[in-house]
């Protein structure tokens, strides 16, 4: 259900986000959604992840289980060559 917003802001800002919106093919009003909805699943997993998980996080790589058979291929034949 959508409903309607109203919000004060200064008029450059307003028309510089006409332009944006525009340059991009999309609504101001689709703009400011998927901005309120970034923001707001931003804080809902920022909460969900504890500070021991942010200071492990990029440690180890992620490596598909296809990214993986082929590295282990090249291993073995470079060490069997």
């Amino acid at each position: 259900m959508d409903t309607k917003l109203t919000i004060k802001l200064d008029e450059h800002i307003i028309e510089r986000a006409k332009k944006y919106a525009k340059e991009r093919n999309t609504s101001l009003s689709k703009l400011v959604a998927n901005y309120f909805d970034k923001i707001s699943m931003e804080s809902v997993v920022e909460e969900e992840i504890t500070p021991l998980i942010k200071s492990l996080s990029g440690i180890v790589p992620h490596i598909s289980e296809k990214d993986e058979k082929e590295a282990y291929a090249i291993y073995l034949k470079e060490k069997y060559k």
